[in-house]
């Protein structure tokens, strides 16, 4: 049967406001999304990593609770599972990562993957030693087997990581997936000064055709089919949940429709719309949510 595999963090994030914190939460958009398309009935398995602590616990609880598959999971004993603490300011927000991690990581089982499965990965998860080599491994492997490959290649927005050496991860990234999806706030994090449109036309589209870009006011673009989609409704201050509700309602789309990997490679502009249109109203509902997911 048809099947979604997750590939992303483990973190709880701790809003604080005036030093106070005021809100926890799992983060990580590839996690969120997973819970939404848990929560759809939709047959997915998350491949992540975190510690047999408390906090690993409330991660796995809120993924195993909206219906997602959690045994391929890296309990490992010796460590503290990701925590992240947000301090908005005016400028936007900082975030201070915390996390003990073993020596060996993501040591998982590697899921079976049948032709046209989806997998989902990005964020640093996919371009940051020590993790990176093994998670490439899977995903080469996911590519001999014909499944669709999502890639989300933005990150926590407000860390400052420097990209530099890990840009040709990124590039390796890009070459290998059927479909991206970014912010333009993730545009100005991996090719600073570059538009959406610079940023496709001079990176993007030489490894990736199908790409999906989220405007400021999350209106959305695909480029290589002239695709625009101006938002008709104020931007959300969740944008956790938005784009997560967004990249679990396009892979939604695709099983819904059943596209095929081969299908996807020729899909026109009216077909594109309609998955379009419909993983944003998903994207609305998951951003109105608590929970960050459908």
């Amino acid at each position: 049967m048809r099947k979604i595999i997750a590939i992303g963090e483990s973190v709880l994030d701790t809003l604080f406001v005036d030093g106070q914190p005021v809100k926890s939460f799992v983060g990580g958009r590839i996690a969120c999304a997973a819970a939404s398309l848990g929560s759809l009935g939709l047959p997915c398995v998350m491949l992540s990593e975190c510690t047999t602590d408390s906090v690993g616990d409330i991660v796995v609880n809120y993924l195993s609770g909206h219906g997602v598959d959690t045994r391929l999971i890296d309990r490992y004993p010796d460590g503290a599972t990701p925590f992240s603490a947000i301090f908005p300011n005016g400028s936007g927000k900082q975030i201070v990562n915390y996390g003990v991690y073993p020596k060996t990581r993501f040591d998982i089982v590697w899921p079976r993957i049948d032709e046209d499965d989806i997998v989902l990965f990005g964020s640093l998860y996919a371009i940051d030693l020590p993790q990176r080599q093994r998670l490439y491994e899977l995903l080469k492997y996911a590519v001999e087997r014909r499944a669709i490959l999502i890639y989300l290649p933005g990150f926590q927005h407000g860390i400052g990581y420097r990209l530099t050496k890990v840009m040709p991860h990124l590039l390796e990234n890009l070459e290998i997936s059927d479909i991206v999806i970014a912010h333009e706030q993730d545009i100005h994090d991996i090719f600073p000064g570059e538009t959406g449109d610079e940023a496709y036309h001079g990176h993007i589209e030489f490894y990736c055709r199908n790409y999906v870009h989220l405007t400021r006011s999350l209106g959305l673009l695909m480029y290589s089919l002239g695709l625009e989609l101006p938002a008709d409704k104020p931007a959300t201050d969740n944008l956790l949940g938005w784009q997560a509700g967004l990249t679990a309602g396009i892979i939604a789309q695709l099983f819904e429709k059943n596209i095929t990997r081969e299908q996807l490679l020729n899909l026109d502009a009216d077909t594109w719309r309609g998955i379009l249109v419909d993983a944003r109203n998903r994207a609305e509902q998951a951003a109105a949510s608590d929970e960050n997911c459908l």
